[in-house]
C-alpha cells in the first residue's frame, strides 16, 4: 500500500495491462519528471477532455484539429503581457514566492501539515532556494544544492535551513575536540578513495615490497605518511567518501584534525562546492596544494536523536541543508518529496519569473476567453479548420467545460462552484445554500484577488450564462494572491493534456501481445 499525495508517486505505483490508460500515465509521468508539479491538473484535463469530445458527438479528426486550435489559443493568450490569469514575480520581494511554495506544499493532504506548518516549511524552501541563487551575476550562473536531513519524531516546527552542510556523525562526535580547531578559515581536505588500508581499495599504481615484509603494516605506513603531510600541511578538517583505517584516525585525532569518515557519494559535490576541494583519488602521490578546501568554522547541532557537524562555508554560501522533520516516517517521506517538487518549480522561476492564478480561477478565466474569442472569430475558424460552424461551437464548449470541471475538482467537501460575470473568476458556495440564499459577502475568489460584492453577479460553474469578455484586474499592489500555480509547469500540462487527449481520440486500434 502507498500512501502519497504526490502524482509522480502514485503513478509510478499504478500498473495496468491497458495500453490506452499506460499511454495517458506515460505521457503525465513525463510531464511530472520534468516540471514537478501540474501532474493532477493535466490527468484530469486529458481524460474530461477525451468524455467531452466523445459526448460531443464530433468526429475524431475534427475534435482534434478544434482542440489544437483552442490550444494555440489559450497559450498565445497566457504568454501576452496583458494576460488575466498571470501574476509577475519580483524577485525583490519573497512575498509571491512563498504563495507559489505553500500552494504546492499545501495541495500535499499526506503531508498532514497544519496551516502554520505548511507556512513554516513554505518559508523553509523560500529561503533553501535563495540560498542556492548566487548574488553575483557573472556569464555562467550556477546554482547551489540543497541537501536534505529527515528527522522522524520531531514537530514539524522544528524544520531549520542553515548556510552550508551538516553531516551526520553518530559514533565519532564525542571524540571531536573542537576547541582546538582556532584557525580561521579551516584548511580541508577531501578523499574519494578508501583510506582503509585495503588493497583492492587502493586504486591504481604499483606499490613496491621487500621479500618478507608485511603488505597490511606497508599500506600503514604509506597512510600514516598521507597522515604527516595533512598535519604539516596544518589541515584542520579531513573528509573520506569511504573508510579511514582506526590507526590513522587515531594519529589525526591526536593532532587536532577533525575526521569524518563513511560521507557517501551523494555529499561528495556538494562538500566539493561549499569547500572548493577537489577529492583526492589516489594514495600514490603527495597531496597536490590546489586540492586543498576551505571551511570557515565548525560547530556541533543537535536534533532530536542525532548529533551532526555543522561545516559554515567560506563568502557567499551555495549550498544549504534544510532539516525537515515529522512526527512519523510516512509524513516525512512525503514532505521531503513535496519540498524536493517546490525547490524544483522554485528554479523554474529563474527561465520565466511569472506565475498563474490558482484555486480554479486560470481555468474559469482561461473558459471565459476562449469562449468569447472563439464566438467572435466562428466563421473564419470554421473556414481554417475545414467544420462546419456547428461543429466549431460545439469543439469549443466541449473544451471550455473541461477546463471548468477541472476548478470543480478542486472542491472535496461537496461546496457548489460558481463563477462571476465580470472577471471570470472561481468562486466556491457552501454545499446546503443555494445561489438565491447566498449572503452578501461570499468573501474572495480562489485565488484570493477578487473581492465578492454586492453587485457581482454570478452563476454556476458549467451551466449557461451570457457571454462576456473577461474584465482585467484593478492594479492594487496592497492584495496579494492566497494561490498561485508555476507558469511554466501549468503551461506545459496544459499542452500535455490537449496533446495526449487528441493521441488518444486519434487511436483506431491497438494490438496487445497477449502471451
Amino acid at each position: 500500500m502507498v500512501t502519497t499525495s504526490t502524482s509522480s508517486v502514485l503513478l509510478s505505483n499504478i500498473s495496468s495491462s491497458q495500453p490506452f490508460i499506460n499511454l495517458i500515465k506515460t505521457s503525465i509521468l513525463n510531464h511530472v519528471s520534468r516540471f514537478s508539479d501540474c501532474g493532477l491538473f493535466a490527468a484530469i484535463l486529458c481524460l474530461v477532455l477525451i468524455d467531452q469530445a466523445k459526448q460531443s458527438g464530433l468526429r475524431g479528426n475534427v475534435a482534434i484539429r478544434i482542440n489544437k486550435h483552442l490550444l494555440d489559443l489559450c497559450t498565445s493568450y497566457l504568454h501576452r503581457e496583458d494576460c488575466g490569469c498571470k501574476v509577475q514575480l519580483d524577485f525583490c520581494s519573497s512575498q509571491n514566492l512563498i504563495t507559489l511554495a505553500l500552494s504546492i506544499i499545501s495541495s500535499k493532504p499526506a503531508c498532514a501539515l497544519s496551516d502554520p506548518e505548511a507556512l513554516h516549511i513554505s518559508k523553509l524552501a523560500v529561503q533553501a532556494f535563495l540560498l542556492t541563487v548566487p548574488c553575483d551575476t557573472p556569464s555562467k550562473v550556477s546554482l547551489g544544492k540543497i541537501v536534505t536531513v529527515s528527522i522522524e519524531g520531531q514537530s514539524v516546527l522544528d524544520s531549520a535551513v542553515f548556510p552550508g552542510l551538516l553531516v551526520d556523525m553518530p559514533d565519532v562526535i564525542c571524540s571531536i575536540k573542537l576547541e582546538h580547531v582556532d584557525s580561521n578559515p579551516l584548511r580541508m581536505v577531501l578523499f574519494s578513495v578508501s583510506l582503509a588500508g585495503d588493497l583492492s581499495e587502493l586504486g591504481d599504481g604499483i606499490i613496491e615490497m621487500h621479500p618478507g615484509t608485511d603488505p597490511d603494516l606497508q599500506i600503514l605506513d604509506q597512510l600514516l605518511e598521507l597522515g604527516k603531510q595533512v598535519v604539516k600541511d596544518k589541515v584542520k578538517l579531513l573528509v573520506c567518501q569511504k573508510v579511514i583505517h582506526p590507526v590513522l584516525q587515531q594519529f589525526l585525532r591526536c593532532h587536532d584534525v577533525v575526521v569524518i569518515e563513511r560521507l557517501g557519494l551523494s555529499l561528495m559535490e556538494p562538500l566539493a562546492q561549499l569547500t572548493g576541494a577537489q577529492p583526492v583519488a589516489t594514495l600514490h602521490t603527495t597531496i597536490p596544494p590546489k586540492t586543498y578546501g576551505q571551511v570557515r568554522d565548525l560547530s556541533i547541532k543537535q536534533f532530536g536523536s542525532k548529533t551532526m557537524l555543522y561545516l559554515y562555508p567560506v563568502g557567499e554560501p551555495m549550498i544549504c541543508t534544510m532539516i525537515l522533520c515529522h512526527r512519523n516516517e510516512t509524513m516525512l517521506s512525503e514532505l521531503k518529496v513535496a519540498c524536493q517538487k517546490t525547490e524544483h518549480v522554485l528554479r523554474l522561476t529563474l527561465r520565466e519569473p511569472s506565475a498563474l492564478l490558482g484555486g480554479g480561477c486560470t481555468e474559469t478565466h482561461l473558459a471565459v476567453y476562449i469562449r468569447n474569442k472563439s464566438n467572435n472569430e466562428v466563421k473564419d475558424a470554421a473556414s481554417v479548420l475545414g467544420c462546419s460552424q456547428t461543429e466549431y461551437l460545439r469543439g469549443v464548449e466541449a473544451f471550455c467545460q473541461s477546463l471548468a470541471y477541472v476548478a470543480e475538482a478542486l472542491e472535496h467537501d461537496g461546496r457548489n462552484s460558481l463563477i462571476d460575470l465580470t472577471h471570470g473568476h472561481h468562486w466556491t458556495l457552501p454545499a446546503n445554500m443555494s445561489l438565491a440564499q447566498k449572503e452578501d459577502s461570499l468573501g474572495s475568489c480562489g485565488c484570493g484577488l477578487v473581492e465578492s460584492s454586492p453587485k457581482e453577479k454570478w452563476s454556476y460553474l458549467n451551466t449557461k450564462y451570457p457571454e462576456f469578455s473577461p474584465a482585467p484586474l484593478c492594479t492594487n499592489t496592497a492584495v496579494q494572491p492566497r494561490v498561485l500555480d508555476s507558469f511554466l509547469a501549468k503551461l506545459n500540462a496544459l499542452e500535455v493534456a490537449v496533446e495526449t487527449a487528441n493521441l488518444a481520440l486519434d487511436i483506431r486500434y491497438i494490438v496487445q501481445d497477449v502471451n
